[in-house]
């Protein structure tokens, strides 16, 4: 269960502070990145909610299965449509754009391995015990 939590933990920091950035410095990563400022300030305020209710969860004292692996499917989701945006070419990223937007898909991807792998023993570990008819929480 630790695992999972600093998992998810580790997941609200990083993204919160991608957060940050982007609506810190929309304006000089616009250039850098070759991406619009409208997007970054988007995706910026997207990712400080999605940080908030990441954090949350980890910090609750039972973790909903359900809701784990809609965070685990979030990654993933996210992960493969930042890869879809440099496929079909959906922006005109510069060169530094392109490896910033692959290194958060890959980033992304851990992320999601990682909980996954966790949740899969975190509650394997909370059904060897006593049957219980509730739903599962760790």
């Amino acid at each position: 269960m630790n695992t999972l939590r600093f998992a998810l933990k580790a997941d609200a920091a990083v993204t919160g502070a991608n957060a940050a950035a982007y609506l810190a410095g929309a304006p000089l990563l616009a250039d850098w990145l070759g991406l619009p400022i409208g997007v970054l300030l988007a995706v910026g305020a997207f990712l400080a909610v999605y940080a908030a209710l990441v954090y949350r969860l980890a910090t609750r004292p039972a973790m909903p299965a359900a809701a784990v692996t809609a965070v685990i499917a979030a990654n993933a989701v996210w992960a493969a449509d930042s890869l879809l945006a440099l496929g079909l070419d959906w922006f005109s990223p510069t060169l530094a754009g392109q490896i910033a937007i692959a290194v958060q898909a890959v980033g992304v991807a851990v992320f999601a391995l990682v909980q996954r792998t966790a949740m899969v023993k975190a509650f394997s570990s909370a059904n060897a015990g006593p049957a219980s008819t509730s739903k599962r929480t760790a």
